[in-house]
Order: structure tokens, then sequence, then C-alpha cells
């Protein structure tokens, strides 16, 4: 029961990564490392590689020192967003909020990104807030809101049966059947 814990306490368990990437001024190392001050290089690199941030931060020609400019006006909504999420996956945090965490990524990166947040922490409490269905396709539960009420939930293969709204943003996104077989198999 939520209400029982402290307000320090209930926040030191969650993680989250907010729709507007915030980054600060200083090194893409120190960026993901404010989630856990003091942690280790072999933490930052495991959450970097989580977050499908690794690659493109290597690649860079300091690596993890590369200077972030100001609100990150130096690296695309996506690399701001993979730094994000390593930020708050670095604490381990049982709960975590991604709140259209991935918008800025191509389907592939966030599919690899899902895909590593589920390996490492299989038990981990996820809420995610999507405006692209491919991110919730399989998630174990789906809320469908319209006009900030709950409308509908259920998991994909219901909701595309009985949320009318549902099947038409399903539709509009991803066609008619084309990954409806996927997300069932």
């Amino acid at each position: 029961d939520v209400r029982s814990l402290r307000e320090d306490s209930l926040l030191a368990q969650i993680g989250i990564v907010p729709q507007e990437t915030i980054l600060f001024s200083g090194t893409i190392r120190d960026n993901i490392a404010y989630g856990k001050p003091g942690a280790s290089d072999d933490e930052i690199i495991a959450a970097a590689k989580i977050a499908q941030a690794h690659d493109f931060i290597t690649s860079l020609p300091q690596g993890y020192a590369t200077h972030v400019e100001e609100r990150g006006a130096n690296l695309s909504g996506g690399q701001k967003q993979r730094i994000a999420i390593a930020r708050a996956i670095i604490t381990q945090p049982p709960i975590l909020i991604l709140d259209d965490a991935t918008s800025s990524v191509d389907v592939e990166t966030e599919t690899l990104i899902q895909d590593a947040l589920n390996r490492s922490a299989p038990q981990r409490t996820t809420f995610v807030v999507a405006q692209r269905i491919s991110t919730v396709l399989n998630a174990d539960k789906i809320l469908v809101l319209d006009k900030g009420r709950i409308v509908a939930q259920g998991r994909h293969a219901e909701l595309i049966q009985s949320s009318p709204i549902y099947r038409e943003i399903y539709d509009s996104q991803l066609g008619n059947g084309v990954a409806e077989e996927e997300a069932q198999a």
C-alpha cells in the first residue's frame, strides 16, 4: 500500500523519463550518472547499452566525455531520449514510468530498447504513456484514453476486437491487419 510509504521513500523506487527530455550541461557520462551519483563506468555503460545509447556514444570523438550543450542542443531528439532512459534505469528502479520516452527514435530502436528493458529487469513494473501504438502492442494491460477518461482496457488482441477507438488508432498507424498477426504470435 503506497499510502503507508513516505514520499521520499516512494520516489526513490521510481524512475521517470519525461516526454520532454532534460539534459544538463556537462558530459554524457555526467548526464547518465546524474541518476546515480558515484556510479561506476561499468554501471554507466550497462545502462547506456540497455537504452541503446552506447553505440552512438562511442562513435562520438570523445565518447562518454563528449560535452552536452545546454538542453542537449548538440544531440538529436532520439539521442537525448536514450541518454534520459539510461539515466532513469541506472538506479534499477522497481517502477519505471516512460512518458512518450521513445517518440524520437525509430521503431526498430524502440523495439531494441523495450526488449533490453524487459531482459534487464523482468520483474519491473513499467508504465508506458505512448501515442505510437507499436510501443504498447505487447503490454500486459493497455488503457485507452479519450478526453482524459479511460474508455477501454485490456491486451492488444482484446482491444482490437472490443474498442472502436483502439481499432481506429491501430488501423491509422499500422494498417489493417499487417502487424496484428505479429502481435498475436
